[in-house]
């Protein structure tokens, strides 16, 4: 998905000056939470976005929630990008972007839910693009790092959302778990049908529970997107 521009059924992203370009799995994260939020008992009004890129999660919550939504990016120029894409969408009034460390944001302010796409690779090589390596490696904020900073911005009740791939998110569950977070829900992301699991997206709380297993693959045996990803992503893409 290399277009500058990316249409949705109801906003539009531009994502020319932002590292982390929009992706299939990000969509799939947006929309799987999204979907989670209006299925759940949560009263939420507030949401944070921890490393908001282009805006895209922010956007997507926002198509299906009344919540009012704090992105935060450090990048310069993604912040710049993605308050550029909120301003030019419907929802400009419940939108805003904060440029800035998460780990130096006010902890005084309190949050019903958090959405991140969090760097990927801890552990991984570097491309030697920096602002490529901190869109896709954690140079600038480790996984425990990420957990600290839910803690801090995460009500007691609240429920945070993590998209990572399939490997790193059993190393982030259980660094979570140490820190008292329970998987809620979960759905496993496939390319196809022939492929094996690559994404994991899932729901932490505080609040024990028996995790909800999910998976999904993005294209059937004929490379046709399958039907349950079509009718997840329906609301959002434009073409479906």
């Amino acid at each position: 998905m290399a277009n500058t521009f990316f249409k949705f059924k109801q906003f539009t992203v531009n994502q020319a000056h932002c590292a982390m370009k929009v992706c299939t799995d990000a969509c799939i994260q947006g929309a799987f939470t999204a979907q989670y939020l209006a299925d759940s008992h949560l009263t939420v009004s507030a949401i944070l976005d921890i490393g908001a890129g282009t805006g895209l999660l922010s956007l997507m919550l926002a198509q299906q929630s009344g919540a009012v939504i704090t992105a935060v990016e450090l990048d310069p120029a993604a912040a710049q990008q993605a308050t550029e894409n909120f301003n030019a969408s419907p929802w400009a009034d419940r939108l805003s972007l904060t440029q800035q460390d998460i780990r130096k944001m006010d902890a005084a302010v309190k949050y019903d839910f958090i959405i991140s796409n969090p760097p990927f690779y801890e552990a991984a090589l570097k491309s030697g693009h920096a602002t490529k390596d901190q869109a896709m490696h954690a140079t600038n904020l480790s996984y425990k790092e990420l957990i600290a900073a839910i803690d801090q911005h995460l009500q007691p009740s609240g429920e945070v959302s993590i998209l990572l791939p399939f490997v790193q998110f059993e190393t982030f569950r259980l660094l979570a778990v140490a820190a008292g977070y329970h998987l809620q829900q979960v759905m496993y992301i496939r390319q196809s049908v022939n492929h094996g699991y690559f994404r994991a997206t899932g729901i932490f709380a505080k609040t024990p529970a028996t995790t909800i297993i999910q998976e999904l693959a993005i294209y059937d045996a004929n490379n046709v997107y399958t039907s349950a990803f079509a009718q997840l992503l329906q609301p959002y893409y434009l073409y479906l």
